[in-house]
């Protein structure tokens, strides 16, 4: 069994979080408040403001993470603006892990982490009042990532985050699907190896995608001129490109409804479901796929 078990959340960044936030409540999520990180760029550093804060659709075992960029940039520890130089949109994919340590080691033998183990915190709002929530991470090194920041993280306090009252929304959504990234049509094989050996699992093909499945969630990567197959009309800004990710819900055709009801335009997805395109979901395509 790998130490990595999920796509723990996925990460959308932006310069503007009331927009954002109120595009992702009108594709029928509930978010979160606004919850500002506090971290460190070395194991057991003090924990200083980081320029970031997010707002959530919570699942209860994975989430969609909306992260808003604050501040003049002079706060900037883990270069997160850089990533949007070229567009604002999905730049970070974070995957659960139950034993950081353990997860540190494997990524370092494979000459692919040299952080190691990183504290991260963020107060949050509870019904008993403000709380500390606290996790581990383990990033992936930038330079073997190019399309953002990848790491994986373990959350030493869960039950602050995934809140009850959080988990429900309109549109039906139960858990982060998928994610897709788009590569040169000559890097799909070293971007697939290179996943398989971070999650530390095997892929497999499936049409055009090369599909890297964990036990929830799912990594799939696609050559720039397979797009079109996956995501009908999208279009790709720079490469690599995180082009988009994937909700289950409980009711794709009730979730379709109440999306274009709040005035968003849809495509049909091959395989079934639906997505919305990049430019009205904020930088990635958002699909809907029916919870089995």
């Amino acid at each position: 069994m790998t130490d990595i078990d999920r796509i723990d959340h996925s990460v959308l960044y932006t310069t503007d979080m009331d927009a954002t936030a109120a595009v992702y409540e009108a594709l029928g999520f509930t978010l979160s408040p606004l919850s500002m990180h506090m971290g460190s760029d070395r194991p057991g550093g003090e924990r200083r403001p980081m320029g970031a804060g997010n707002r959530c659709a919570l699942f209860g075992g994975n989430y969609l993470e909306l992260l808003g960029l604050f501040g003049d940039g002079s706060v900037d520890p883990w270069n997160i603006r850089s990533l949007i130089a070229e567009y604002e949109g999905l730049h970070g994919y974070s995957f659960g892990c139950t034993d950081a340590a353990v997860t540190e080691e494997r990524l370092r033998r494979a000459g692919l982490s040299s952080s190691g183990v990183l504290p991260l915190q963020r107060d949050v709002d509870t019904s008993d009042g403000t709380a500390t929530a606290r996790f581990e991470a383990v990033h992936v090194e930038r330079a073997l990532t190019p399309e953002g920041l990848v790491h994986a993280a373990r959350h030493l306090t869960p039950e602050l985050i995934h809140q009850r009252r959080y988990l429900r929304h309109a549109n039906g959504a139960t858990h982060l699907d998928g994610v897709l990234l788009v590569v040169d049509d000559g890097e799909v094989a070293a971007a697939t190896d290179r996943y398989a050996r971070i999650l530390d699992v095997t892929p497999v093909t499936e049409g055009p995608r090369r599909v890297l499945r964990l036990a929830l969630g799912q990594v799939e990567i696609v050559a720039a001129s397979d797009l079109g197959a996956v995501l009908p009309g999208e279009d790709v800004p720079a490469l690599p490109y995180m082009a988009g990710q994937t909700v289950a819900v409980t009711d794709v055709g009730a979730a379709r409804a109440l999306v274009e009801g709040n005035g968003f335009g849809t495509r049909d997805l091959p395989g079934g479901g639906f997505f919305v395109g990049a430019a009205q979901a904020r930088g990635a395509a958002l699909a809907f796929r029916q919870a089995w």
